[in-house]
């Protein structure tokens, strides 16, 4: 990163933390909502089809993928790998909010390594990780050269034969002008030297609220309709 960018990089970071401190979701996300959890389900079943069919690791052991998740948060994705059966000495999180980091180091093994700060003060190595995830981070990130820079970050971590696991939304939500939807053209900028794989997937959130008041089953009536879904899964594979 070069020293113009650096104070750029700096402000976005700073901005990135105002927009988390001004969300109060409150109980919107609590996983005992049943629109919360079928469409944490969702993303859970699709990852594993996606590790299996997708990036090959089907008679992979597991247990010896390095994996980094950017933006770990309260570290959830990281508590799905494991289940998933990565080893926890082989996982990573990168967390810029200290709460969160500290409630991640709380939730996991010792053996999972929690960096608190923003992705370029993490020191990973060049190439030295099977797996780059990244769930709703880019969607905060408004400022595209900051976007540019840490795509850049996290290719240079991936192994060859690796790829960039991404989690994200694809539409800008009017009511909420701290988040803007990353469409599959930008993920394909993003990641220009990458081959991308994508699936559509979660029924829009608004929509989900209201269909499962009805019932729960309503989800995946309304979820079979690809327009009304609002984020992607993607592997973007590094040859």
């Amino acid at each position: 990163m070069s020293s113009q960018s650096q104070p750029q990089t700096k402000r976005e970071v700073d901005a990135v933390v105002e927009r988390y401190a001004r969300r109060q979701s409150g109980s919107l996300y609590s996983i005992l909502r049943p629109e919360v959890m079928l469409s944490t389900q969702e993303l859970q079943r699709q990852i594993l089809v996606m590790l299996g069919s997708v990036c090959g690791y089907t008679d992979v052991d597991l247990r010896e993928l390095d994996l980094v998740d950017v933006g770990c948060g309260y570290g959830g994705h990281l508590l799905d790998f494991l289940r998933f059966g990565f080893a926890p000495a082989k996982l990573r999180g990168i967390e810029l909010l200290p709460d969160r980091a500290a409630a991640a180091r709380t939730r996991l093994p010792a053996d999972v390594w929690i960096h608190e700060g923003d992705a370029s003060s993490a020191g990973l190595q060049p190439a030295s990780q099977d797996i780059v995830f990244q769930s709703v981070v880019f969607s905060s990130l408004l400022d595209d050269d900051f976007q540019k820079e840490l795509a850049q970050q996290m290719w240079s971590w991936v192994k060859p034969g690796g790829g960039v696991l991404w989690y994200d939304f694809v539409y800008g939500n009017p009511s909420n002008p701290d988040v803007r939807g990353v469409p599959a053209r930008r993920i394909r900028a993003l990641f220009p030297d990458g081959r991308m794989t994508v699936r559509r997937l979660t029924l829009a959130p608004p929509i989900s609220r209201r269909v499962c008041r009805i019932h729960p089953a309503a989800y995946h009536l309304f979820n079979r309709m690809p327009f009304l879904r609002t984020h992607v899964l993607c592997w973007i594979h590094k040859s």
